[in-house]
């Protein structure tokens, strides 16, 4: 029986299984590797961090089928002359097809001391220790959240409702939030930021982070907790696999998605050289084209001279509990409309994956 094992339980191989299982051929299974027994809503760790969310709420259980094996644990080997993939505890998971979908960890820029002394929200795990870090500090504490991309937007406004007594401060590199977005969309959310008394300091550069203080160009700035949102890289696995990458690190793929000399390994999501911007639904939008093409070879069929392009339809961002902002087909919406249109999105994806 032909065995398909997917690295990694987020957005993309969860559309991988989702649409796949319903439909197995009768001679393959799939295998599903994670170091935890659920599929984590990764887009609303920054709510986690914050202590407006609980882990309950921000996570999926994986679906249950006969022919659907899930194994939990820390990856450690990717062997592709073997085609047998390696776990921390020395079991060795043998392969027909591989979809690794492994996503993501924080990119320091080789910034002095940014790895050793801020925290993160790119695994549940970090946003947890997140958590305990913002949400024990003493009234009035100072907290710095670097980057004013979406993560650190979303955090720095779910913290200010969470913690009104701290102060923060949003460093964005760019000129404006949100830059490369239509100006009405950044003055909205540097308008909320200015109402809500969080302090956004642009072009700002962080060349050193230590103990209790950052360096923003040359200026020295006492903070209690530093977080980090500042840009992001494959996972160490991925970025050690013997393949063609790009200049992030991530595997070069063809358009249909596996890897330039292997067309059994697949790539998805945030691990997947792209010309678009890492998001949840990138990854799934990817996946569904891998199960196509898998199911076209499976059956022997002959793939498509050209695959369609993908078209994100755009993006949501949240301002706490009551606000939002939503640009999507060129339109941008902002306030409680906004703020309804992602919760809502959340109860479906929840629901649909249930």
């Amino acid at each position: 029986m032909g065995k398909l094992v997917l690295l990694g339980g987020g957005y993309g191989n969860m559309r991988v299984m989702l649409r796949l299982l319903n439909s197995l051929p009768l001679d393959r299974e799939v295998v599903i590797i994670d170091r935890a027994p659920f599929h984590s809503l990764k887009t609303e760790f920054y709510a986690l961090a914050a202590g407006t969310a609980t882990d309950k709420e921000i996570r999926v259980s994986f679906p249950e089928h006969e022919r659907l094996t899930p194994v939990y644990g820390e990856i450690t080997e990717i062997n592709r002359a073997e085609k047998v993939v390696v776990l921390e505890d020395g079991q060795r998971i043998e392969y027909d097809d591989l979809v690794v979908g492994l996503g993501c960890e924080d990119k320091y820029h080789g910034v002095p001391g940014a790895e050793e002394y801020t925290y993160s929200i790119q695994t549940m795990g970090q946003s947890r220790a997140t958590l305990q870090a913002l949400c024990g500090l003493p009234a009035g504490s100072t907290v710095g959240i670097v980057g004013a991309g979406l993560s650190g937007i979303e955090l720095a406004s779910e913290l200010r409702e969470s913690r009104s007594d701290l102060k923060i401060k949003l460093f964005d590199r760019g000129p404006r939030i949100l830059k490369d977005f239509p100006e009405k969309l950044s003055k909205y959310v540097k308008d909320w930021f200015v109402k809500h008394n969080v302090d956004v300091i642009a072009n700002s550069n962080i060349t050193k982070v230590e103990p209790g203080k950052i360096f923003n160009h040359e200026d020295e700035i006492l903070l209690d907790k530093v977080v980090w949102t500042a840009g992001v890289q494959p996972v160490k696995i991925v970025r050690d696999m013997d393949v063609e990458k790009d200049k992030q690190g991530r595997p070069l793929v063809t358009q249909y998605f596996n890897i330039l000399d292997d067309e059994h390994v697949y790539i998805v999501g945030d691990c997947a050289s792209s010309d678009l911007p890492p998001t949840a639904q990138l990854a799934e939008e990817q996946a569904e084209l891998i199960v196509k093409v898998l199911r076209m070879r499976w059956k022997g069929e002959q793939l498509p001279e050209k695959m369609p392009d993908i078209k994100l339809k755009g993006f949501m961002g949240a301002l706490g509990k009551k606000q939002g902002f939503v640009y999507l087909a060129d339109t941008t919406v902002t306030g409680r409309i906004a703020r309804l249109m992602k919760s809502g999105l959340l109860w479906y994806y929840k629901r649909q994956n249930d």
